[in-house]
């Protein structure tokens, strides 16, 4: 049956990587998928929550409730941001009115590959990207979402494409949002880490599936002079043909 989908694209995809944005929407269509894309979306409060604001960062969560209220399902291509979506329910503890629309919300909020594998009951897309590619697993996505197997399930269906285990795959890269900011010579030091481990592999690409994760730890890379080293977002390699 035809699944109606709104996506989620998250602030950092839409003003660094609308390439991923277009790649998911082509992903989910070619599966038979009826995608819109609410263009009253903005962000999802997450950065001014973590940093304390909390009052603020409620006027951007109602907005998002109000945009997504009409969807069957939610899909994002950020288990960090869709894992956000997961919040609002206790964000919303002391607004019953509220905190109702947002269990809504994020009952059927998803992110990209557990959509694509837990709902669709697909794994291989047809996709195909020859070379040997290394996987980041995101905190939030991993940690608190709990989508830890479905990326590799999809990965490993890639034509062409060898996956190799990154050593330490369940560190930090060091972007934590405004962490790297506040704190960016630890950020720095952190994703320094990161960087070394995914050079160690050999590989020719790093996959993953955060934005705010891959635009970290491209800008390492590209610091280290290993640009030789692709920086993909998952969307991408399963929307590779």
């Amino acid at each position: 049956m035809k699944k109606n989908v709104s996506l989620f694209t998250t602030c950092i995809v839409d003003v660094y990587y609308p390439q991923v944005g277009v790649a998911t929407l082509e992903l989910l269509e070619s599966l038979g998928c009826k995608v819109d894309y609410p263009k009253e979306q903005t962000c999802c409060g997450q950065p001014a929550f973590n940093s304390g604001y909390f009052k603020d960062s409620k006027k951007s969560m109602r907005n998002m409730i109000k945009v997504f209220e009409h969807a069957e399902y939610v899909v994002s291509p950020s288990g960090s941001c869709a894992f956000m979506f997961k919040e609002y329910p206790h964000i919303f503890d002391d607004e019953p009115e509220w905190k109702v629309r947002a269990e809504k919300l994020a009952a059927k909020t998803y992110e990209l590959t557990q959509f694509l594998v837990n709902v669709l009951g697909v794994e291989d897309l047809g996709a195909k990207l020859v070379g040997k590619g290394t996987y980041h697993t995101s905190c939030h996505m991993t940690r608190l979402l709990g989508v830890k197997e479905e990326p590799f399930k999809l990965l490993n269906k890639v034509s062409n494409l060898e996956m190799i285990p990154l050593p330490d795959a369940d560190r930090c890269c060091g972007f934590g949002g405004t962490f790297a900011v506040k704190m960016s010579d630890i950020s720095e030091q952190v994703v320094d880490e990161k960087a070394k481990s995914i050079i160690s592999t050999g590989a020719n690409y790093l996959i993953g599936a955060d934005a705010g994760c891959l635009l970290n730890i491209a800008g390492r890379l590209q610091r280290l002079g290993r640009e030789d080293i692709k920086v993909l977002h998952i969307a991408e390699v399963l929307n590779s043909k």
